[in-house]
């Protein structure tokens, strides 16, 4: 044998020993026979599921979660989202006459605003209180409901100066919300505030808080003239453009306020959200559902809260009431009955006067007429109780205008029948049909303006830079070919129907259908 078959030979003798001794040390230490992944899977088989800690300091909050949800529960199926919509006339360019069809970006076109809000069911028959500047100057308000319904609402009536306005809805098994009594929240009390943030992806979001003051004015509300009264609720629960209308609510699950304003500088959230009163808006629900609009009884005087000085000259013993600070009318009902610039009025029948708020609540809803005992203070601690008859507060709140649509007599071109649609439209003519590059079989009424807004508007078009004009062919598989044609078929149809029309795009060279819900 060679040497170097010898050492080969010598080497795989090794090999074979080390081997050896491997099988020997596993077998000694047990070492595992499973994969990595096999293992995890087997210990990941075997945790137990660990039981829920019981501490009893936690209790109180967990049944605070529990009140919240449950108030959560039952109040949510009464608030409401609430879209409105108002058109703004704007004045654009001039086109030659008759040319306004061929240059549709140039016609004078109003302007749509559409806004959203928040509001509450108040009565099983369709009553809900929202906010004035969520409805004011609305052509048309909808109401959608938590179970996605929706419904056309009419504003019964709107008051600008507590910005509190009551809509009406047709609708059957609304669940009405509870009111509570605003006088008797607490400052620190825990509340809820229930509305639809932001708009429409947002909507029926609960936030939580506490009521953080009472009584609070806020300078620089718009819309708010002579008669306004201020005397809103602070909250720390989230509100934000969009809450407004909605109801802030006890954890006895009652209304106590609605979400008005909030006080930022970035116009979202930061801490500091307001509530009307329900006690006042009630007051004002009342008014507008009996007589449509608000009538309120006045003092004739100007008034401010009372500072720690006209507190010490008249000798209060706190800082309370309210300060007459003018009587700007020789009619006055104040002056009259002897009451005096610089008197502090700290009590009307009786019952202490706090603030400005309050009195004007106290008085404003009285009737004109009315007679009212008001005790003032006065330099070196004089009391002295007069009897003012009240006057009707001279500025009037402004209502909701009524809708109001002209006859259809026929003699308008599409006339009310038309309006219903929201288009102006014209007879396909040889012209129009070698323009548009019409097929020979094509022929109904082009559409040459679409309202802003209105029941066609984003389903038909008329502007040819934008997917237009279309041809309306057929209405509920009638065909149409003249303006008279369309309105007999309209004319056939409920108001607030929906409506299948047949339409031809010349730039898509297609047929297509559209259904479109006629306006009221």
């Amino acid at each position: 044998m060679s040497s170097r078959s010898l050492n080969w030979l010598k080497f795989g003798g090794l090999v074979a020993l080390a081997f050896a001794l491997g099988l020997l040390f596993a077998g000694l230490l047990d070492l595992p026979n499973r994969t990595s992944a096999q293992e995890q899977g087997r210990q990941a088989a075997t945790i137990a599921q660990v039981p829920a800690p019981s501490i009893p300091a936690a209790r109180p909050l967990q049944e605070l979660s529990e009140a919240f949800a449950a108030v959560s529960e039952h109040v949510k199926p009464t608030v409401v989202y609430i879209r409105s919509q108002r058109t703004e006339q704007v004045t654009r360019q001039r086109v030659p006459p008759g040319m306004e069809r061929f240059f549709p970006r140039f016609r004078q076109q109003p302007d749509i605003e559409q806004g959203s809000g928040s509001g509450f069911v108040v009565s099983a028959d369709g009553y809900i209180l929202t906010n004035n500047h969520v409805v004011e100057g609305a052509e048309q308000v909808t109401v959608r409901l938590l179970d996605r319904r929706e419904f056309k609402a009419k504003v019964i009536g709107s008051d600008p100066n507590t910005d509190v306005a009551v809509l009406k809805i047709d609708a059957k098994g609304l669940q009405p919300v509870a009111l509570g009594n605003s006088d008797d929240a607490r400052v620190g009390e825990w509340v809820l505030a229930i509305g639809n943030p932001l708009g429409e992806g947002l909507t029926f979001t609960v936030t939580s808080g506490i009521v953080s003051a009472k009584g609070r004015a806020l300078a620089g509300l718009p819309g708010r003239g002579q008669g306004s009264i201020q005397d809103f609720i602070q909250t720390d629960a989230a509100i934000n453009p969009g809450n407004s209308g909605g109801p802030l609510v006890s954890v006895r699950g009652e209304v106590i306020g609605i979400n008005s304003a909030i006080a930022s500088e970035t116009g979202f959230y930061s801490g500091y959200g307001f509530a009307i009163p329900i006690n006042l808006a009630r007051a004002v629900m009342n008014q507008l559902i009996e007589t449509g609009t608000v009538h309120r009884a006045a003092l004739g005087v100007s008034i401010d809260n009372v500072t720690l000085n006209d507190a010490a000259y008249v000798g209060l013993p706190e800082i309370r009431g309210v300060v007459v600070k003018d009587i700007p009318s020789e009619d006055s009902p104040a002056k009259a009955a002897g009451i005096q610039p610089g008197d502090v009025i700290i009590a009307v029948d009786g019952k202490p006067v706090e603030r400005v708020g309050q009195l004007q609540q106290v008085i404003g809803f009285r009737k004109p007429g009315d007679v009212v005992k008001v005790e003032v203070a006065r330099k070196g601690g004089v009391r002295k109780t007069v009897n003012v008859k009240l006057q009707a507060l001279s500025e009037q709140p402004q209502l909701a205008a009524a809708d109001e649509s002209d006859p259809d007599d026929g003699t308008t071109p599409g006339g009310a029948a038309m309006n219903r649609l929201g288009i102006s439209v014209e007879p396909v003519t040889a012209d129009i049909a070698q323009q548009l590059q019409l097929p020979s079989n094509i022929r109904g009424l082009v559409v040459t303006d679409v309202t802003p807004g209105g029941p066609a508007w984003e389903t038909l078009y008329d502007d040819p830079q934008r997917n237009g004009p279309d041809i309306i062919l057929s209405v509920e598989g009638k065909p149409v070919r003249t303006e008279t044609d369309l309105r007999n078929a309209l004319k056939a149809e409920k108001p607030g129907s929906i409506v299948t029309l047949g339409i031809y795009n010349p730039r898509a060279q297609g047929r297509r259908v559209e259904r479109i819900r006629l306006a009221e």
